[in-house]
């Protein structure tokens, strides 16, 4: 019987912490997962494991300060997560919120000092966004907070993936670079579907304060970002032609159907470009002949 008992409370507990994080899961930890395997000398496949779950460990970690300081938000548009759900009390979300930034720096230096300066960035980072309020400054402060949180997800992830965990390659360093500039220039395609409640919150997101030419700026940016990384990626006629038309379909979307629910679909879409974004320079290694996968 306390056995039974402890299963289905161990369940419980699973459920909960799937539920904090599960609307980054498709936006994050798979995006992210996808650039460390294609960004990193990869050490071998229990090693891409490892890094999935440092990501979702550190997507956890910010998501519960997340979901803290927008519960009012949440309460209207997400009631099924945790705390608006009252699956969590708001007292012992905050007490686990604090506890997950020590278990966080355990495990990145378990790796290395070079993985742990990713993770204390990373919460330094969480802590601007969320406690601090830059996810309700300037739209320029919160996409440059949001460009620099991404690329430390991605930081720590390529170095516990790789072969060396205190450096990375060139490779990965530029890969990392390319992608702090996507998302500082194309991080408003997550605000078009929370306009409404943005509104009600006083945001000032760049679809609020420039509804149309927002979206001008999502076509002009994805497809300036897809021709560039054709080039620097070297992808040839073939993968270049898809990479290409993922871009277009995303763009058009953006541009012609306006709806909550298209925009939500269009937001799908477009994090199907960027982890082929985030593919692209295991296309290039192979390619280029240099895929080197080690084992134990």
């Amino acid at each position: 019987m306390a056995t039974i008992c402890l299963s289905v409370g161990s369940l419980r507990v699973i459920k909960l912490l799937l539920l904090f994080t599960k609307s980054d899961i498709k936006t994050t930890l798979i995006p992210v997962s996808f650039f460390a395997a294609a960004s990193a000398p990869l050490k071998d496949v229990s090693h891409l494991l490892e890094a999935a779950f440092w990501i979702w460990l550190h997507l956890l970690q910010f998501d519960v300060s997340n979901q803290i300081v927008g519960l009012e938000e949440d309460v209207w548009n997400k009631p099924d997560r945790p705390l608006p759900a009252k699956l969590i009390t708001l007292k012992s979300a905050v007490f686990f919120r604090w506890l997950l930034v020590p278990l966080c720096f355990a495990l990145s230096y378990w790796y290395s000092t070079s993985v742990l300066s990713a993770s204390i960035a990373l919460v330094t980072l969480t802590v601007i966004y969320n406690e601090l309020g830059a996810h309700s400054h300037h739209w320029l402060t919160r996409n440059t907070v949001n460009a620099a949180g991404f690329a430390s997800f991605e930081w720590g992830s390529t170095l516990v993936a790789g072969a060396d965990s205190d450096s990375l390659t060139d490779i990965s360093l530029l890969a990392i670079c390319i992608s702090f500039g996507i998302f500082a220039t194309t991080i408003q395609t997550q605000d078009f579907k929370d306009v409404e409640g943005d509104k009600r919150n006083k945001r000032r997101t760049l679809p609020i304060l420039y509804p149309m030419a927002s979206r001008y700026s999502v076509v002009i940016c994805i497809l300036t970002w897809t021709l560039m990384l054709c080039r620097v990626w070297n992808l040839g006629l073939h993968f270049g032609l898809v990479f290409l038309s993922l871009g277009l379909v995303v763009t058009f979307r953006f541009l012609t159907l306006h709806t909550r629910a298209d925009d939500q679909v269009s937001f799908y879409w477009y994090n199907v470009w960027l982890s082929t974004a985030h593919l692209l320079p295991f296309i290039w290694r192979l390619r280029s002949g240099s895929v080197q996968v080690l084992s134990r």
